[in-house]
């Protein structure tokens, strides 16, 4: 019984390794239009698709960053500056980019501009904190989507949306993980509605990476900034003590992340140049042994792992 089980699984992941394998024709005359080149993984993975010859559409938040991206790759890649919390900058682009692919359509959109609200507890955060997080990594990825959707539609293409594996299972930075959550749910949702079009849309869900957006000094000078204006009553609520120990956990997190980006790159490129290319991709020895795993099993067991063992200074 065991031998038959074994051998049908090694069949299935030869037949899925062998699919994945098939690469799509003509990447040479393919654009792609990729958010948030400035630096991180969109800049990464501009750099790695023009080094393959594909004509990258690169949109950065600031001229300084097109510059730079720019002097790092061939003449083929071009860049345009997108603010994609602005509709009127996103409908600029969304021309931009249509006077550059013609007829041919968009082949693939990857969403992957993205903001880290401070690193703190919900409490803790007033609108202006965290509204950012939603303006960015989920508004604004549904209305450049949806501004440019016509283009890939016309190319049959890929939409690579950019989430994180905490938008599969929530135990800190609550709004950031709201915030990916809704960009899991518009993507399954989109697939289903978009897909008999021939257009096929990936999730990438990144483990813990070390980019600007979690830069451990960073992230500990903004939560100090946090804890500054939290109202008394709440700072009596939870006392000094307990933010320092979560300041001291939070540099520890963060200090852990990998600095090699490329797993995550690598798998965005795959997601476009694959004849089959996955529904999801979670990304990271700690997403895939961890994290993916812990959201299978019941939340109670979850809540009490993931819960702080620092308790508040009024803690029941």
């Amino acid at each position: 019984m065991w031998f038959y089980l074994v051998t049908l699984m090694v069949l299935y992941q030869l037949l899925r390794w062998y699919r994945e394998r098939q690469v799509v024709s003509h990447l040479q005359d393919k654009h792609v239009f990729i958010t948030g080149c400035d630096s991180g993984f969109g800049n990464l993975l501009a750099r790695q698709l023009d080094r393959r010859g594909m004509r990258v559409l690169a949109a950065c938040l600031t001229e300084n960053g097109a510059e730079e991206l720019r002097s790092k790759t061939s003449d083929r890649l071009e860049t345009v500056i997108l603010d994609v919390t602005k509709t009127e900058s996103i409908v600029a682009a969304t021309q931009w980019v249509k006077e550059r692919v013609g007829n041919k359509g968009l082949w693939g959109l990857v969403n992957n501009a993205g903001v880290f609200p401070p690193f703190a507890y919900m409490e803790w955060l007033k609108p202006e904190d965290y509204m950012g997080a939603f303006r960015v990594n989920l508004f604004g990825l549904i209305q450049v989507t949806l501004s440019m959707l016509p283009l890939v539609r016309k190319a049959r293409g890929r939409i690579v949306n950019v989430s994180s594996v905490l938008g599969r299972i929530a135990f800190c930075s609550g709004f950031y993980s709201c915030s990916k959550y809704g960009v899991e749910a518009f993507s399954d949702v989109l697939r289903c509605e978009i897909q008999d079009f021939g257009v096929k849309v990936s999730i990438i869900e990144p483990g813990s990476f070390k980019t600007v957006m979690t830069n451990a000094d960073l992230i500990l000078e903004r939560s100090k900034k946090v804890w500054e204006a939290v109202p008394e009553h709440v700072k009596e609520a939870y006392g000094q003590q307990f933010f320092d120990d979560f300041c001291s956990n939070s540099t520890q997190k963060f200090g852990m992340c990998s600095a090699d980006l490329s797993p995550v790159t690598d798998c965005m490129e795959h997601a476009l140049t694959s004849r089959h290319p996955r529904t999801r991709y979670s990304v990271g020895w700690d997403a895939q042994l961890i994290f993916i795993p812990l959201s299978y099993l019941p939340r109670s067991l979850t809540d009490y792992i993931f819960r702080s063992r620092c308790k508040p200074a009024q803690a029941v």
